[in-house]
């Protein structure tokens, strides 16, 4: 570990950068970074618990010039303006809702492109830069990282996952796959729902719902076209996402070949629990402050093949397949390839083999 100095800017605290604050928070010293500062747009007294326990773990709060007061009001003293912090940061990781991390590049981080090292944005922001999901294509960090990257969804990297590890299994490769996602309503920390299934539209051509178009740019950064759909409904539910898999394959697969798989890659987590309450409750007592870090967890009793056709279906560790990334991507930006990679292993207290 070196004594960089590194600075590291998240904005927004929502649903991915809460926690993303924390696990930089917590590993800070071991990655190497001094100093983790965040940006809140708008003082609540709600939100006034979650910050003030967050400058007393040590982030730095900034906040615009013209709400410091009210901030202050709140009995919150801010460290920094926002535009200071963006002027110290070496890495920023977008956090925002949709459609904001976009207006934030156009009006704020296109400006200090040249002192900061890198920008990330979250699952939604589809312009904001190359997609990047940690284990898939790391590649795009190997010759010169691009300035401007989109972190993948947690869908997307849980499919993603699944379609790298079963989908080009030794030996073998897909032909076609086809995937049917069942989407919590919202997270644990939201209150909204939906009263009952609903069934996204296909918005996207001949990739049906976005969670395809997704993890065939992905891969198209390795130079791979896939032949793949996807269609998505949500429920109201706020535990996990789920995934029903089905891929044809160029040859007959087996369901040992799967599981020596699930044996041999670290970020496939497997399960003999076939309910998803029962897989949140074990990321909620043993993950990293609830989560658990792999990319997806397998459902073994569900794991069919077929001759040539693989059925399975998977949960999804609800965001902490995209926080990890947003470090991993973090990591890339402040350290050389190989430095970056190992650091990683700082986190494997929290990608579990089964759950």
């Amino acid at each position: 570990m070196t004594d960089s100095g590194f600075t590291v800017l998240v904005n927004g605290t929502g649903t991915i950068g809460e926690p993303l604050i924390s696990l930089l928070l917590g590993t800070k010293d071991k990655l190497g970074i001094d100093e983790v500062i965040f940006y809140k747009h708008t003082p609540r007294l709600t939100d006034r618990p979650m910050l003030t326990d967050l400058i007393r773990r040590g982030a730095k709060l900034c906040v615009e010039d013209s709400k410091m007061s009210e901030f202050q009001d709140m009995g919150l003293d801010p460290s920094y303006s926002f535009s200071d912090a963006l002027n110290m940061a070496d890495v920023v990781a977008d956090a925002t809702k949709e459609g904001v991390g976009m207006k934030n590049k156009q009006q704020y981080y296109s400006k200090v492109e040249d002192k900061v090292k890198g920008f990330l944005a979250q699952g939604s922001e589809s312009d904001f830069g190359t997609i990047y999901a940690s284990g898939i294509n790391d590649e795009i960090f190997m010759n010169g990282a691009p300035k401007y990257v989109q972190i993948a969804s947690c869908n997307t990297h849980a499919a993603a996952a699944t379609v790298k590890h079963f989908g080009f299994a030794p030996g073998n490769s897909v032909k076609r796959i086809n995937l049917t996602l069942i989407r919590r309503a919202s997270d644990v920390s939201q209150e909204k729902s939906v009263p009952a299934p609903t069934v996204t539209d296909y918005k996207y051509g001949r990739f049906g719902t976005h969670h395809a178009k997704d993890v065939y740019r992905l891969f198209e950064t390795l130079g791979q076209e896939l032949d793949i759909f996807s269609s998505a409904m949500k429920v109201n539910t706020q535990y996990m996402h789920s995934i029903s898999g089905h891929f044809e394959m160029e040859k007959p697969i087996s369901e040992e070949q799967i599981f020596e798989i699930l044996d041999r890659v670290p970020q496939l987590a497997s399960t003999e629990k076939t309910s998803v309450n029962r897989v949140f409750s074990f990321g909620r007592d043993h993950g990293y402050y609830g989560r658990i870090l792999n990319q997806v967890v397998i459902v073994k009793p569900s794991v069919k093949t077929i001759d040539n056709h693989l059925y399975f279906w998977a949960f999804v560790p609800q965001d902490g397949n995209s926080i990890l990334s947003s470090v991993q991507a973090v990591l890339y930006y402040l350290y050389e390839p190989n430095e970056a990679h190992e650091l990683m292993h700082v986190f494997d207290r929290w990608i579990f083999n089964e759950v």
